[in-house]
């Protein structure tokens, strides 16, 4: 089936051709691309800013896998199942956990330095979720950074693999059996590869990260807008569990007017034995679970948010002042930095926290190799919905995932290929032109987009909030429309095509989020608010409707 819908924008005014085409230059996509050069494809990195410009580097606490005495998969398979609430593929969280540690050691292999302790061992750390110390960091709390770091290396270091930079994936384009063909593209700069262009393909691979920007605060950089969920749906894929957006406990508050990118306070903290408290210096989380502080990510969440409720307040308190000036100058030298930036001193104060998006369980749906039901289209990372996290991930989980699971997709592009089962794929321009063209919002409209979500849809969600945040979404849609009827539409553009992609992923979550009636995981309904497993412990399928673009979310069979 060829994609229905395409965002407005120009005719390519250039076209190149690759075997493999990877959209995103985290830790999935620089690993897919690394592994299918390994095997003679030709392989192009296509990335919406600077190759080490995606959510991977802003990662602190690390990458979760059983490589420490005592642990085992099968206990990280344990706490993965409790974490995920009743809704993980038992199947993908075993393929994760048992692959995780030699996918860990070719990424040491391919240059990154982890801490390791004075016998040259792994140092491993503790975090929210995890019953054992599994968590492999690097600089203290710059694990992202340095993992970024080593593959763009990598990538750099192989002349064959193209680059383009600063380039925002439009649409996809297929063949006339409906298999992936290649996509669209607009590149930001000057030269021969400048506007929208088009890149001729074997195979597409998906890994543009998360869509934390759909809210006003997030942990995600500016760049994570949900492309990539937007245009697989276009395209006619199935995407997963996009209710499940998971926010993170314990970012750092800098007032009720912040917006954007939030700075993180690493999970580690808390499993190095930071306190959470209140004004008052009481610890709210004892006796509220057997892990206290490190309770899974959606416990914690609720819990503060509940105690903010109850205080009347805006924020709380992470507590780290026991851990000394040394500890935190040697262990967690990104967040002092960050928080002295901000006229904080955890070394002598209390830290403010409050929840913020942090990342989707949800996303593009795939099977065990990454394919999506899309013919040629693969998805890997955060835009993936693998069924390994569930209603909720498991912290330091999520690079891992992009990392076990890319080097599955490579595999299996490169076993495709020997089979001489990636022939080389002639676009079906009729189809492509038949698509129906999605009118762009304004560019203010992100920001509406944003307050509307964190005002209904966030942590605390009901029918009345979602309700009155759908009605709002289809306000703006409205508008856009009126706007191409009156003959003057927005211009096309990055800031327009990130709204449109913002504007369509978060009218799929609210319908998700709002069929969903049940707290199940990071999804909590004030007015449901016990977990259903007569009648939710299933997955929610989200699908665009051809005749109108309306995403329509379908439970599976239980």
């Amino acid at each position: 089936m060829s994609p229905s819908h395409r965002l407005t924008a120009p005719s390519p005014g250039w076209t190149t051709t690759t075997d493999v085409v990877v959209v995103g230059s985290g830790v999935a996509g620089l690993t897919v691309a690394l592994n299918v050069r390994k095997a003679g494809l030709r392989a192009m990195v296509v990335t919406k800013a600077m190759l080490d410009d995606g959510s991977t580097r802003w990662a602190q606490g690390g990458i979760a896998a059983a490589l420490g005495e005592g642990d085992t998969p099968e206990q990280h398979l344990d706490d993965t199942l409790v974490a995920g609430a009743g809704l993980c593929d038992e199947e993908a969280v075993r393929t994760l956990v048992t692959e995780g540690p030699e996918a860990v050691r070719h990424l040491i292999a391919t240059g990154a330095a982890f801490d390791l302790d004075a016998g040259g061992e792994i140092l491993l750390t503790r975090e929210g979720g995890h019953h054992r110390r599994r968590i492999a960091h690097a600089g203290g709390d710059a694990t992202g950074a340095e993992i970024s770091r080593a593959l763009v290396a990598a990538v750099r270091s192989d002349p064959g693999l193209e680059l383009i930079e600063h380039a925002l994936v439009l649409d996809l384009l297929t063949d006339a059996d409906g298999h992936a063909a290649g996509l669209t593209l607009h590149v930001m700069g000057e030269g021969q590869r400048d506007g929208v262009g088009a890149i001729r393909a074997r195979a597409v691979v998906l890994a543009t990260g998360g869509m934390g920007q759909v809210f006003s605060a997030s942990t995600n950089p500016a760049v994570s807008t949900g492309d990539g969920v937007a245009l697989a749906l276009r395209a006619g894929a199935e995407v997963t569990d996009l209710e499940f957006v998971q926010f993170h406990p314990t970012v750092l508050w800098l007032g009720p007017e912040a917006e954007g990118q939030q700075p993180l306070v690493s999970e580690a903290v808390r499993g190095e034995g930071a306190y959470l408290v209140d004004a008052d210096g009481t610890r709210f989380m004892v006796g509220q679970h057997e892990l206290n502080e490190l309770a899974p990510r959606d416990i914690v969440a609720k819990a503060i948010t509940r105690q903010m409720q109850l205080k009347g307040t805006d924020h709380m308190y992470l507590d780290g002042r026991h851990f000394g000036a040394a500890m935190w100058e040697e262990r967690f030298p990104t967040i002092l930095a960050s928080c002295r930036s901000h006229g904080i001193d955890p070394v002598t104060g209390l830290i403010p926290i409050a929840p913020a998006a942090h990342h989707a369980s949800g996303g593009v749906r795939t099977d065990l190799v990454g394919r999506t039901t899309v013919p040629g289209l693969y998805a890997c990372g955060e835009v993936a919905c693998t069924g390994v996290h569930g209603a909720n991930r498991l912290a330091s989980n999520s690079l891992l995932e992009g990392l076990v699971f890319a080097e599955r997709i490579a595999a299996d592009l490169t076993a495709r290929h020997a089979a001489g089962e990636l022939p080389e794929r002639s676009v079906d321009v009729t189809a492509a032109r038949a698509a129906r063209a999605v009118p762009l919002p304004a560019p203010e409209a992100r920001a509406d987009i944003q307050r509307l979500m964190s005002r209904g849809a966030g942590v605390l969600r009901s029918a009345a909030s979602m309700a009155a945040t759908a009605a709002g979404l289809a306000a703006l849609g409205e508008e856009a429309y009126a706007h191409l009827a009156e003959e003057k539409p927005a211009d096309p553009r990055v800031e327009t095509w990130e709204a449109a992609n913002l504007h369509l992923v978060a009218t799929a979550l609210v319908a998700a989020a709002a069929q969903r009636e049940e707290t199940r995981g990071c999804h909590w309904r004030e007015d449901f608010p016990e977990r259903d497993d007569a009648h939710w412990q299933r997955h929610l399928v989200t699908t665009l409707a051809a005749a109108t673009g309306t995403p329509v979310s379908t439970p599976e069979e239980q």
